[in-house]
């Protein structure tokens, strides 16, 4: 099994009873390790030198967060600001990033078909991430497909199983 890093990032978490629910999943994984930006940076000073040595411990990365006003959370824009090293693109040895893998699950409130052209907002999620795709990207890094979880305050028990089986599938290809 591949060592992981989870980097989850939700500023608004005690009102998200699906991603209490979903961070679970990691708990009972071994090789998993579970970072939460707004429980470590509640102070939003990131330690960037300590993050950049922690990247070299792992050979994957998943990337979590709820869709806040169609981009990532601050704190975490703040954490990819502060930790990847534009030296990583013209120096590869130095580069902690370079194969890793990036899984990325994200959670909307909204229905999947707002997020689509012809929706309520005019584009999709990855559209809406295109910064942060193209940041994890040009480090040199295998980023698989998005996952999403639509409507995520209305998730029953049984959509909730279902999403942790549908993202176990995708760490597992």
């Amino acid at each position: 099994m591949k060592n992981t890093l989870v980097i989850f990032a939700h500023p608004y978490l005690e009102y998200s009873s699906s991603n209490v629910e979903l961070i679970k999943f990691y708990e009972k994984k071994q090789h998993f390790t579970f970072r939460d930006l707004y429980e470590d940076y509640p102070d939003f000073h990131i330690a960037a030198f300590r993050e950049r040595k922690r990247l070299t411990e792992y050979e994957r990365i998943i990337f979590h967060f709820p869709l806040i006003w169609f981009g990532v959370p601050p704190l975490l824009k703040l954490w990819i600001d502060e930790v990847f090293d534009i030296k990583w693109l013209t120096d590869e040895e130095k580069n902690p990033m370079k194969k890793m893998e990036a899984f990325i699950l994200i959670t909307a409130g909204g229905k999947e078909e707002s997020f689509t052209k012809e929706g309520t907002y005019g584009k999709t999620i990855e559209e809406m991430l295109t910064g942060f795709l193209l940041s994890l990207k040009i480090t040199g890094m295998n980023v698989h497909e998005v996952m999403k979880v639509f409507e995520a305050d209305t998730l029953t028990k049984k959509d909730m199983i279902h999403q942790k089986q549908k993202f176990l599938e995708l760490l597992n290809n």
